[in-house]
């Protein structure tokens, strides 16, 4: 049997043969192929896991083999591969070997860290192992029982979860254990009931405590404008005072967005299962990622990094969402860092000569004070701020990267009074906001299987087309407000997201002048400050 395993690193990872060869000499375990600690280690919890297990160590001289050999191997997860290659070649070596031809030809991907007693722990990485093991060729493995469904969410792996290594050593000879899931990558497989509901076809997360919008006050505008950005994957800033219910509003969000697909899901679930943070009840990812990282999260947290390339905020946040809270209060290096990611939808880190690219499709949400005290605009609050503190607050958000926000959004203070009759409206509830979202998701996986917000320039030429009328008012108002090529496409695709949501094949003027709200807002916001 062909025994593989792999070594995690960026968003790739590799294949590592596992060889093991018995000879004569001084009983001892060599371990060849550059291996780290970890692995080598690995020598001493193998041969007390094997004995613990009531199966025989050979006496022989071991000699361990991790191949390819330039390639640095890291983790507890050879434990596994490297005691069933042991135990498989000594009972070759006994001769005891007459059903092994299935071994000797079968490759397998086995994962594993064992503990003394012989039980096996779970470990990370064994979706991203089972999709590259796939990718190879390689359709069966041995992992352990905590990471079973999620190897099986690889489409046409067939797995064993183990709990124990007698287990695994006793699966190795029998093809007839190896149990492969339903396929369900053309979208057919259903998900509890107790985890999602429909709308209009589309399926949502269940409604929980905190994210109802109904319980927001007001604040119509930023609700709409939220509404808008889950329906089309558009970015969003808004600025107001504190305590105007920016946060808590951009904190429901969540609830807007619609359950990934199956096709969605796989990178997300495979990111998550690198950075070990896959739930065992959750195996495939069908929630989209909300992450919120404090204010002082360093440059490598947010793009990734470290020894082996691990995902960062912006990749976890692959095909879901990153808020930034308090935008202004992080560093320029890491909100400048922010620009390429939005642009591409990935990130390219290099590390000792190795490089990996990881995903990052995410769709950013900012929320920001006016200026430092929070004051800057109120109607009935003081700003102590001089204009050179509001210009060096401002600095931090280069004009490159407003410009890749589509909305923004003025957030008043209900105490102010400028919103009281928006407040005795009835409220917009997460159920009534969810209806023209789905509208529009249906709509866009239909049209160009994305999100409006993600669409090329042909494609917005193709899909956003307007009628000579709404051209006027759109030119119009670029020259008025001085709106870039970019924030012009981006209205364009804003209108095509309103009128997704209303199921209208036209954009309509209506649709365009909504749009076009969203960016002068924030050119008015300036243009006060200076």
């Amino acid at each position: 049997m062909q025994i593989y395993s792999f070594s995690p690193f960026g968003y790739e990872g590799a294949l590592v043969t596992v060889e093991v060869d018995l000879r004569r000499g001084i009983p001892a375990i060599d371990i060849v192929g550059l291996a780290d600690n970890a692995v080598k280690e690995s020598r001493e919890r193998m041969q007390a896991a094997i004995r613990n297990s009531g199966l025989d160590f050979p006496i022989e001289r071991v000699l361990i083999s991790l191949s390819p050999a330039d390639l640095k191997k890291e983790g507890a997860g050879f434990d596994l591969p490297i005691a069933l290659g042991v135990l498989a070649a000594n009972e070759a070596n006994k001769g005891n070997g007459a059903d092994t031809g299935e071994r000797d030809s079968a490759p397998v991907l086995i994962m594993g860290e064992l503990e003394l007693s012989g039980k096996i722990r779970a470990v990370r990485g064994v979706h991203a192992a089972a999709a590259t093991a796939a990718a190879g060729g390689i359709f069966r493995c041995i992992v352990p029982a905590a990471n079973a469904e999620e190897a099986r969410e690889v489409n046409g792996m067939k797995v064993f979860g183990a709990d124990t290594l007698e287990e695994a050593f006793a699966a190795m000879s029998s093809p007839e254990n190896f149990t492969e899931a339903a396929a369900h990558f053309s979208g057919t497989k259903q998900i509890s009931d107790k985890n999602a509901v429909e709308t209009n076809g589309i399926l949502f997360p269940r409604i929980t405590d905190g994210y109802e919008f109904g319980d927001i006050r007001g604040q119509r505008q930023l609700i709409r404008g939220l509404q808008i950005a889950a329906a089309g994957g558009h970015n969003v800033v808004a600025i107001g005072s504190p305590g105007c219910g920016k946060t808590m509003a951009m904190q429901k969000f969540p609830a807007l967005l619609p359950l990934l697909t199956p096709e969605e899901a796989q990178p997300v679930t495979r990111i998550m299962s690198l950075a070990g943070l896959l739930h065992p009840a959750q195996p495939l990812v069908r929630t989209p990622p909300f992450r919120m990282p404090h204010q002082t999260a360093s440059i490598e947290g947010m793009c990734g990094g470290g020894i082996n390339c691990r995902p960062g905020e912006i990749s976890l946040a692959h095909n879901g969402v990153l808020f930034l809270d308090e935008a202004a209060e992080f560093k320029t290096s890491v909100l400048q860092m922010l620009r390429v990611p939005l642009e591409t939808g990935r990130i390219t880190l290099a590390r000792a000569g190795r490089s990996t690219q990881f995903p990052a499709r995410f769709q950013l949400l900012m929320a920001a004070n006016p200026c430092p005290c929070g004051n800057f605009g109120s109607d009935t609050k003081m700003c102590l701020c001089s204009s050179r503190a509001i210009e060096m607050y401002w600095k931090k958000f280069s004009a490159p990267l407003l410009d890749r926000i589509d909305i923004r959004i003025s957030v008043k203070n209900e105490s102010d009074g400028t919103e009281a009759s928006s407040a005795q409206e009835p409220p917009l509830t997460t159920e009534l906001l969810r209806i023209g979202i789905a509208n529009a998701v249906k709509t866009q996986r239909h049209r160009q299987a994305k999100k409006n917000a993600c669409l090329t320039p042909a494609e917005t030429a193709s899909f956003c087309k307007i009628d000579e009328a709404t051209r006027m008012l759109l030119t119009k108002a670029q020259n008025r407000y001085g709106f870039s090529p970019r924030a012009t496409a981006s209205i364009l695709k804003i209108g095509r997201t309103i009128a997704d949501m209303e199921l209208s094949a036209e954009i309509k003027q209506q649709h365009i002048a909504e749009a076009i709200q969203y960016r002068k807002t924030f050119s008015n916001f300036m243009q006060s400050e200076t």
